[in-house]
C-alpha cells in the first residue's frame, strides 16, 4: 500500500496528496443499543422501535484531520454513490489530489461509477472494517448522538442525522482524534 501511495504522489507531484477514507452508515428507526451505567442485575430502561425506515449517511474523512464531507441519501446504490463522489470532488482544491480508500461494496465497484480526475479510488482489503478509520466516526456518532431515540419517520431520521453530523463537526479535534492511526503519511 505505501508503494501505491508513493506512486500516486509521484504521478501527481504538482499537487498535495490527501489521504481520505469513505464509507456509509445506516441510520434509522431500528435504533442502536449502547453501553449504559446502571445497577447490576437490573435491566436499564430503554426505547425500542420495531419499524424499519432508514437513511444512509455517506461520508469521507481525511485521516488525522477534522476535514470531512457527508451527504444523507435515501439508499445505498451506484447512483447515490455517484452523487456523493461528485459532491465531494467539488470540495477538493485545484492544487490537491485525493487518494480515496473505499471498501468492496457493490456500488463502489459498479462499472457505471466514475471517479473524477482529482480522486483516485483505492480498495481496502475485504472483511477488514478495522482498516477504515471512518468506522470509528460512525460508532461515535451513533453512540453519542443517535442511540436511545425514537424517530417518527424518514424526515425525522434525516433531521436527527444532520443535527448529529453538524454537532460532531463543531466538536473541534474530535474527528481527528477518532481517525488517528499509528502510521506515517506520505511525505512529499
Amino acid at each position: 500500500m505505501p508503494g501505491l501511495l508513493h506512486e500516486l504522489a509521484a504521478t501527481h507531484s504538482d499537487k498535495r496528496l490527501r489521504i481520505c477514507f469513505q464509507d456509509e452508515a445506516r441510520i434509522g428507526q431500528k435504533g442502536r443499543v449502547c453501553r449504559r451505567w446502571f445497577t447490576r442485575g437490573k435491566r436499564p430502561p430503554g426505547l425500542i422501535d420495531q419499524r424499519y425506515t432508514f437513511a444512509y449517511l455517506y461520508g469521507v474523512v481525511e485521516a488525522e484531520t477534522d476535514n470531512a464531507f457527508a451527504l444523507v441519501l435515501p439508499e445505498v446504490n451506484t447512483h447515490n454513490m455517484q452523487v456523493f463522489v461528485d459532491g465531494f470532488a467539488k470540495t477538493i482544491r485545484q492544487d490537491e489530489h485525493v487518494a480515496l480508500f473505499i471498501d468492496g461494496a457493490g456500488w463502489h465497484n459498479a462499472g457505471d461509477l466514475t471517479f473524477p480526475a482529482n480522486i483516485t479510488p483505492i480498495r481496502l482489503p475485504p472483511y477488514a472494517p478495522e482498516t477504515n478509520p471512518i468506522e470509528r466516526v460512525w460508532e461515535h456518532l451513533k453512540e453519542r448522538y443517535l442511540s436511545q431515540r425514537l424517530l417518527n419517520d424518514y424526515d425525522a431520521i434525516v433531521d436527527a442525522t444532520c443535527i448529529a453530523w453538524n454537532k460532531l463537526r463543531a466538536d473541534t479535534g474530535r474527528i481527528a482524534s477518532l481517525t488517528w492511526t499509528p502510521w506515517k503519511t506520505v511525505s512529499q
